[in-house]
């Protein structure tokens, strides 16, 4: 059960969440390596040339695994702005933290949500950014047996009028099938 809630919070088509985030002006800066392959993003802890704003973004998001990694669902939800929403593959939007949070019950001790971001992206203005990065979900099924889930996931971010970050969209897709996992492209 665990996973099927992280799964509607954390999977969506990286098209729709383009979609979603449509109203940002800005473009990813680096495309998804294939599954497998070698990430050719820039470390932000080794790049000299790292923007203050990206390394806000980097910051939030190191926070907020931290917070989840702690505290589980209701931690997540609590990162949410008001109107925020949460993208799940095959299941309706998750809008507002209100919804999210009855949703995202799940105890740290029985499901662990990971999270590393790739890259961050600041708008021009200062106050909206966009990360994305690979995602991991550990928990058991019914039967005990161990499950993980992994992905990409992208977390948009807006600055609030209190000055303090929120989350207003997060979505993720599960990565894509193995080659022996599914059909074959001709």
């Amino acid at each position: 059960m665990a996973g099927k809630t992280v799964g509607a919070i954390r999977r969506a088509s990286l098209v729709g969440i383009l979609i979603a985030a449509g109203s940002m002006t800005w473009t990813l800066s680096a495309q998804l390596p294939e599954p497998g392959a070698a990430s050719t993003a820039p470390n932000p802890l080794s790049d000299t040339t790292i923007k203050p704003g990206k390394m806000i973004l980097f910051d939030l998001e190191a926070r907020f695994a931290k917070d989840v990694l702690e505290g589980g669902g209701p931690a997540f939800a609590d990162w949410f702005a008001e109107d925020g929403v949460a993208l799940g593959n095959g299941a309706a939007p998750l809008i507002g933290r209100v919804a999210i949070a009855k949703d995202a019950r799940w105890n740290p001790k029985e499901y662990q949500l990971t999270w590393t971001p790739t890259e961050a992206v600041m708008g021009p203005s200062g106050d909206m950014g966009y990360t994305w990065g690979h995602f991991e979900g550990h928990g058991k099924d019914a039967n005990g047996n161990p499950v993980t889930t992994s992905g990409r996931y992208m977390t948009v971010w807006r600055k609030q009028p209190d000055g303090t970050w929120k989350v207003v969209l997060d979505a993720g897709g599960n990565e894509p099938a193995t080659g022996g996992d599914c059909c074959k492209v001709q």
